[in-house]
């Protein structure tokens, strides 16, 4: 790639490093190790594997990999700034994520266009490393290289739909997409310009099955890892995105084999912890590992000292929705109610968060649901059991098994709402319990995409702020981020951006 350069460094990733100002990019760059130096590393001493695939976990929650602004921590900065760009969050005050928030951030000369795609594609380039520096036939590197191509496939999921639309594969299919890139042992070439939409999602289906293939009874160390169930996860999601609704309830299925749906007790606690029996995949902080204030807790929890709980920038949920779940249903607890706390100073304490200097929990509508652990090492949830009944039953509903949907949502709900007794649903209906129970895990904006749905918040009662309160329209022209500056000045092969 033209764009930046990768490199190894005692099996840690250290990148090209930038910092920009809210709004547009400038540059600086530092040196390191050649990824050639990591290969030579590899031969030399092959055990040193398990840490460059670890390294591409780390990469994933790095802060200031391209931006020192505290908005930019890796792939949660990415999903919590498509979430900003729903209808389901409100922020009540301007801050990081603003532009977000407005649908003011989509452009070629902006910071989150540029963040994105080199997160990435660097996720993407360092898991063409692992690949090329294995082969199927070496047992003991199976599930590296396993997890090696379920990351590069799941980086090419995001990418395809943050960088182009993604409604209806088949009136999609022939736009184009972003480049592709392959391990020199792959044995194809490189598509430098934009790949179709159809040659990404076959990359995507590609990548996640063999993926799925090399990480078969394999037992992973840690949650923090890709193993066979999660890979199916993966492959789930992407199913669901390109309407392949047989394939993703089947994929969802095998995901949920070693999981099961955490009780009504366990939503309150804090949705911190990687050790909660329905997290399938996350990233576990440590005190080496935390970023405190440039972090998703930072900004999304109401009870950590960070930008949201100080009352910089609140994160809220949107009135409308609150109003569609019922009294019975325990995730109502996760927000304060306008009228009556939800949760008391006395219960904050006394649970699983521990009590801090943070207000803005307190605030009419203020999510709850993301806690505190006192010390800045909260886990980030990256995929849930409960994800995959829901795919489960929005699939089985869109092949029109409206009561097999109903069955299968009930696992989820017997564990949320004990007044929920449906024996049909549909698939709006599945899609409102997908809001409610994934609010702010990074979903809303895929969703919205791949439904071909616009958001408004302009309704009357609104509590959205004045700057928020907007129209959006389905596929309207800021749903696409255009492809950064830089790689359209430095990468000859791309013809065309989305204007």
């Amino acid at each position: 790639m033209k764009t930046f350069k990768i490199y190894f460094l005692s099996g840690l990733l250290l990148f090209t490093a930038f910092s920009c100002s809210d709004d547009f990019l400038t540059v600086k760059t530092t040196g390191s190790l050649t990824s050639a130096d990591a290969e030579a590393a590899l031969k030399a001493d092959p055990t040193k594997l398990e840490s460059f695939v670890n390294a591409i976990y780390s990469l994933m929650v790095q802060f200031d990999l391209v931006s020192d602004s505290h908005d930019s921590f890796g792939i949660m900065s990415i999903l919590h700034s498509t979430d900003m760009m729903g209808e389901d969050i409100v922020q009540s005050k301007f801050s990081h994520f603003g532009y977000d928030y407005e649908h003011d951030n989509h452009e070629k000369e902006y910071r989150r266009t540029y963040t994105d795609w080199t997160y990435l594609y660097s996720v993407i380039s360092n898991s063409n490393i692992v690949i090329n520096m294995t082969t199927d036939s070496t047992e003991q590197f199976k599930p590296f290289r396993g997890q090696a191509f379920a990351l590069r496939g799941m980086a090419y999921y995001y990418l395809i739909q943050l960088y182009q639309h993604d409604y209806n594969f088949q009136i999609e299919k022939n736009l184009p997409g972003v480049p592709m890139y392959y391990a020199l042992n792959e044995g194809k070439a490189n598509i430098n310009g934009r790949a179709t939409v159809e040659q990404v999602y076959t990359q995507i289906e590609a990548d996640l099955t063999k993926g799925i293939e090399l990480l078969d009874g394999w037992n992973r160390a840690n949650k923090n890892q890709i193993d066979y169930y999660v890979a199916n996860g993966l492959l789930a999601r992407f199913y669901l995105m390109s309407e392949q609704w047989e394939k993703a309830n089947d994929a969802a299925t095998i995901a949920l084999e070693r999981y099961e749906i955490m009780t009504k007790e366990d939503l309150h606690d804090g949705f911190m912890n990687l050790n909660n029996k329905e997290w399938m995949w996350g990233f576990d902080h440590t005190a080496e590992t935390s970023t405190v204030y440039a972090s998703f807790f930072s900004h999304i929890s109401n009870i950590s000292p960070g930008y949201a709980g100080l009352n910089y920038a609140p994160r809220l949920i949107d009135r409308r929705l609150f109003d569609q779940i019922p009294l019975t249903d325990e995730r109502r607890k996760l927000f304060q109610d306008e009228d009556t706390m939800t949760i008391t100073a006395d219960e904050l304490t006394s649970s699983n968060m521990e009590s801090t200097s943070a207000t803005a929990w307190k605030l009419p509508y203020a999510n709850v649901k993301f806690g505190w652990d006192g010390n800045w090492t909260m886990d980030y949830p990256y995929m849930r059991a409960a994800e995959m009944v829901l795919i489960q039953a929005e699939a089985l509903a869109e092949m029109g098994l409206t009561s097999e949907a109903a069955n299968k949502l009930s696992v989820l709900m017997v564990n949320r709402d004990p007044a929920w007794n449906k024996t049909d649903v549909t698939p709006d209906e599945v899609y409102l319990q997908r809001r409610i129970e994934l609010w702010g895990e990074g979903f809303s904006f895929f969703d919205l995409k791949r439904l071909n749905k616009g958001i408004d918040r302009t309704y009357a009662g609104t509590n959205h702020p004045a700057n928020g309160q907007i129209k959006v329209a389905a596929k309207a022209k800021t749903w696409i981020y255009q492809i950064p500056q830089s790689e359209m000045q430095e990468n000859t092969a791309i013809k065309e951006n989305n204007e």
